[in-house]
């Protein structure tokens, strides 16, 4: 079995919820469950060792795609801003899920690629903290370095809505990234923060703009953690070829979304959407960027996904269609998982 780094997940906002509703996060981890995509036994059975999970505001309101019309085109407005500390209660309270389970034994936190290796050596989940769009932090970066402590590794400035940081792609098809401005001075003054201490900063949502503003400042190789080809699937959240080449040219990486909408050449909503779709987007990548610059970035927990894969237990239907397409030993090994532990590294000055 090929063990699997993933470069991004939703589980915590999942457990989030579960506890919202009087269920232990600890208990439907560990003891697994027929909800959403992760879970210990489930990520055990397809080879899922590790990954970036993280701490996501939901919005609100009910959030969902808009309808496509009779072209299948959609433009879904972008979720309107969020206040700075709701956000952080509940960005607190999804970073405390975290760490019962890392007291329980659930998984184990890592703050280092050593700790990964450690852990996935061991059988035992490595979770990284990341934070999917900055609405809980503030612009003298104070809470920032709260996180940190607690052992957030990764963030990514915006998610698909605007914040003091910068400003995010909406879901639309078709639709090219470059949707608006990019990062903020509050946001310029993130990045190299982030730079200073060690966080990996992450691309999926940001705009086009936004991508140059970062790429221009960062000491980090380029990295979008769960993002497809605008050249494949024309959605605003995949990246241009130009973008590709960038990532390419920084020793960065794209890890490859499970979303069936940033996968099928029509964007629809379907989980009737086959393996081979994402073999033809890892196909291009690799084409494009070459096999260092290639990972896993399921979104499992935060998407609709094939129904071939289903959940974490699918994971090796992927690696097995790899094979299957002519990847094997190292190059499968890095798109599995050196891919990430290497631009980790890089990013945390190790």
């Amino acid at each position: 079995m090929n063990l699997i780094f993933d470069g991004h997940n939703d589980v915590l906002l999942r457990l989030w919820r579960s506890r919202k509703d009087g269920t232990d996060p600890v208990m439907e981890f560990t003891k697994g469950t027929s909800v959403g995509h992760i879970d210990g036994p489930r990520a055990k059975a397809g080879g899922l060792a590790g990954g970036l999970c993280a701490i996501y505001i939901p919005s609100p309101h009910d959030f969902s795609l808009k309808e496509p019309d009779a072209q299948g085109h959609y433009v879904t407005p972008l979720d309107p801003p969020l206040e700075r500390q709701w956000s952080l209660d509940i960005a607190l309270e999804m970073a405390s899920i975290a760490q019962r389970l890392d007291r329980a034994g659930a998984w184990r936190l890592c703050r280092s690629t050593a700790d990964i290796r450690k852990a996935m050596a061991e059988g035992v989940f490595a979770a990284v903290l990341h934070m999917e769009g900055c609405e809980a932090i503030d612009t003298d970066l104070d809470v920032l370095e709260t996180f940190h402590a607690s052992g957030l590794r990764s963030l990514g400035p915006v998610w698909s809505r605007n914040n003091i940081f910068g400003h995010g792609v909406p879901f639309a098809y078709p639709m090219s990234p470059d949707t608006g401005p990019g990062l903020t001075d509050a946001g310029v003054a993130l990045v190299k923060r982030c730079n200073e201490l060690g966080i990996l900063i992450d691309l999926a949502h940001i705009t086009e703009k936004g991508f140059w503003d970062v790429a221009g400042i960062t000491d980090q190789p380029l990295i979008a953690s769960h993002s497809n080809v605008h050249a494949l699937t024309p959605v605003a959240r995949n990246l241009t070829d130009k973008q590709l080449d960038a990532i390419r040219d920084s020793r960065g990486l794209v890890g490859l979304n499970y979303a069936v909408t940033m996968l099928r050449p029509d964007a629809r909503d379907s989980a009737d959407t086959p393996v081979s779709a994402m073999v033809q987007h890892i196909d291009y990548l690799v084409e494009r960027m070459g096999i260092d610059c290639v990972a896993i970035g399921s979104d499992f927990d935060g998407a609709t996904i094939p129904a071939d894969i289903a959940d974490a237990a699918g994971n090796q239907k992927l690696v097995e269609a790899l094979k299957a397409a002519g990847y094997g030993g190292e190059d499968l090994d890095k798109i599995c998982r050196e891919n990430w532990l290497r631009v980790l590294a890089s990013a945390w000055h190790e």
